[in-house]
């Protein structure tokens, strides 16, 4: 039979069911989880990094295509002003005051333009601007910032034509050279914009940077920590090559803020980890520590011979032990949850068990226990002893009622048998008693019974000797002599019973020993207008036994009868009959029916018990020493209900045989039968 343990029972745990190293690593799960989290982010992190980058290069060579487009435009368009100066030199004067007075000129200087050399077909100069006293390269010329640059167109047009390159000095005839500055083309050519983003230069093919549009040229940082990019120029800068350097140094995908917090979150991950993991240990070693706690209680509890029940305020049972679902015959599941009324109440005292149960809810239950009777699953009764105590949780506040039951079934019937077993003793004591005084009395009664009888004779010898004549008075003095020696016979014969003798059986009419019985009661039983019938068959055998011993038997149940059918209101039925039959089976049985009240459900073992009566006065020893008689006899005796609706009691006797084995001996004082003894 299983057990249960409700709020005072261990729940399961909810990790219970998993694997036991898989619950040892519980811990772990949220630091991998963490790491795989971090891992996702830093993963994400590097990808968004590439992809800004390659945003990044793409734009940069956008911006630098474009640039280069701008200062190709603008050398195209510095080499067609220098075509048409060579042009207008063609049929003018060779020499420096037609260069100078060029209007070409003046608004070359005004732009891009350095110097002016005219040459002629040896290359020998012709005119040159500015004059060669004044320097070449100023403290605050745009020279300073980088190499400078040359364009080259030849005078005679027709040479123009055939060769496209503008700054070829190979050019054969007059030419004129003009030589510029790249810085100042990036620094009005370049969009300031792009110069904020990127770091504008020209750089020949030996990486020697020609010119920068930040001003003066400073050293080549070192590859690789920036990005860049470089277009070629072409146009009138062969070889030369636009490039576009990122500014700021970027930060490494890696480095930042959020790279930071995700620095600090695995740390504190970590940390949180460690904590759980310790943690864990100690829920691990309390859990231990618990269930080991839990396994001694259940085993102590399932050992107890107490039975155990906790309630709630309401009375509804919270917890019960093995020894409690033994008792009642129920297991835990069908009991835990019950509220009363509880089905191990007997029913017909369902109503006085709810009374106590509101009592020990409300604490008013005695502190020295109680006893009630409860009912077993299978039927049959349970005295227990209850002892009710506060029930108190972890918060020290009463949840209801803790309750010890103890069977003390076995207890219950051993003092109950201990008690009949005094009662029993104490009607031996006074059978005992009481026989010592009816035989003393019935030694008594003899003595005057016999004087009485004597003195009878004497005087109806002397009355007959002196010729009396009065037969009535005769008569008398013979039935007196007749009743005397009828009661010392009685007499001797209860003395015989009480002193453990052997009844005198013999060969009995049993009709007509009732006929007896009946004709000495027949008086009173006139006077009590009570009708008597005698059921009594001619044939019936002979009976085996001692008629004065049957007679008194009769005379007490016709006594019995007439005393129930007195109380009886007047008009109803006052009836007794005696019949007896021969029951083929060695016995005739006879039976004593009236119409009285009948027995009101008592059984012939009660009314037979000594010293039991149903009257006021009586002593209960009548029905008593009647089944004694009877049983002495080996006869039965019974009672029941009768068909004339009272009671009816039947007694059977052994049928005579002539082989039977009269035992008994006889009585030196019944030496003449009909006599008083002595």
């Amino acid at each position: 039979m299983k057990h249960a343990g409700p709020v005072l029972s261990p729940q399961p745990l909810p990790a219970q069911g998993l694997p036991a190293a898989l619950r040892r690593g519980l811990w772990a799960w949220p630091l991998l989880l963490s790491l795989l989290f971090v891992g996702g982010v830093v993963l994400w992190a590097h990808r968004t990094d590439r992809q800004e980058r390659d945003e990044a290069h793409r734009t940069m060579i956008s911006d630098a295509l474009s640039a280069e487009a701008q200062l190709r435009a603008r050398l195209d368009l510095e080499a067609l002003h220098l075509r048409s100066l060579a042009a207008q030199l063609r049929r003018a004067p060779h020499n420096r005051q037609t260069l100078a007075t060029s209007p070409e000129v003046e608004e070359g200087f005004r732009g891009l333009w350095l110097s002016v050399t005219w040459l002629d077909a040896d290359n020998r100069i012709i005119a040159h601007l500015p004059p060669q006293e004044a320097p070449l390269l100023p403290a605050a010329s745009d020279e300073r910032d980088g190499l400078s640059a040359h364009l080259v167109a030849p005078v005679d047009p027709e040479m123009a034509d055939a060769v496209p390159e503008t700054n070829r000095f190979d050019v054969a005839g007059e030419k004129v050279v003009v030589r510029f500055s790249p810085s100042t083309l990036l620094k009005r050519d370049t969009p300031w914009w792009l110069t904020r983003r990127y770091e504008v230069q020209l750089v020949d093919g030996s990486e020697q940077i020609i010119a920068s549009a930040d001003g003066p040229v400073a050293a080549q940082p070192g590859p690789g920590t920036r990005d860049s990019y470089r277009v070629l120029v072409g146009g009138g800068m062969p070889g030369v090559y636009l490039q576009l350097t990122e500014r700021e140094v970027p930060a490494p995908w890696w480095d930042g803020l959020p790279l930071v917090l995700v620095g600090g979150f695995l740390l504190l991950v970590g940390s949180a980890t460690v904590l759980l993991r310790r943690q864990m240990r100690q829920v691990s070693a309390a859990e231990a520590a618990w269930r080991t706690e839990v396994a001694w209680r259940s085993a102590m509890e399932d050992s107890a011979l107490v039975g155990l029940r906790a309630r709630d305020a309401e009375g509804r049972l919270l917890y019960v032990n093995r020894t409690f679902c033994e008792l009642v015959g129920r297991p835990a599941e069908q009991l835990i949850g019950l509220k009363p009324p509880m089905p191990y109440w007997p029913p017909e005292s369902a109503g006085e068990a709810m009374q106590r149960s509101r009592r020990g809810l409300a604490g008013l239950a005695p502190r020295e226990g109680y006893e009630a009777q409860w009912r077993h699953a299978d039927g049959h009764p349970i005295e227990v002893m209850v002892f009710e105590s506060p029930l108190v949780d972890a918060r020290g506040q009463q949840i209801g009622w803790m309750g010890s039951i103890i069977d003390i079934t076995q207890r219950k019937r051993l003092e109950e048998r201990e008690r009949h077993q005094a009662e029993a003793l104490a009607h031996q004591a006074r059978l005992t008693t009481l026989g010592e005084v009816a035989s003393a009395l019935a030694h008594q009664l003899n003595q005057p019974l016999t004087a009485v009888a004597g003195y009878n004779a004497g005087v109806l010898r002397r009355l007959e000797q002196a010729g009396c004549e009065d037969t009535m008075v005769l008569q008398a003095l013979r039935r007196q002599g007749e009743q005397a020696a009828e009661a010392g016979r009685i007499v001797r014969r209860i003395r015989e019973f009480l002193t453990r003798r052997a009844p005198r059986r013999e060969p009995a009419v049993l009709a007509e020993t009732v006929r007896q019985a009946a004709g000495l009661l027949q008086r009173d039983l006139q006077r009590q207008k009570i009708q008597v019938v005698l059921d009594l068959p001619p044939d019936l055998p002979l009976v085996q036994a001692d008629p004065v011993l049957i007679e008194q038997v009769l005379i007490n149940l016709l006594r019995n009868a007439a005393d129930e059918l007195v109380q009886q209101p007047e008009g109803q039925p006052r009836q007794i009959r005696v019949s007896a039959h021969d029951t083929g089976s060695g016995f005739v049985r006879l039976d004593v029916d009236d119409s009285g009240p009948g027995l009101a459900g008592r059984t012939a073992e009660q009314l037979t018990t000594p010293f039991y009566s149903t009257k006021p006065e009586g002593m209960g020893m009548g029905l008593a020493i009647c089944r004694s008689v009877i049983e002495v006899h080996h006869g039965a005796f019974d009672a029941g209900v009768s068909p004339l609706g009272g009671a009816r009691f039947s007694c059977s006797l052994p049928v005579w045989r002539a082989d039977a084995d009269l035992d008994g001996e006889e009585d030196p004082d019944d030496e003449t039968d009909g006599a008083p003894g002595r």
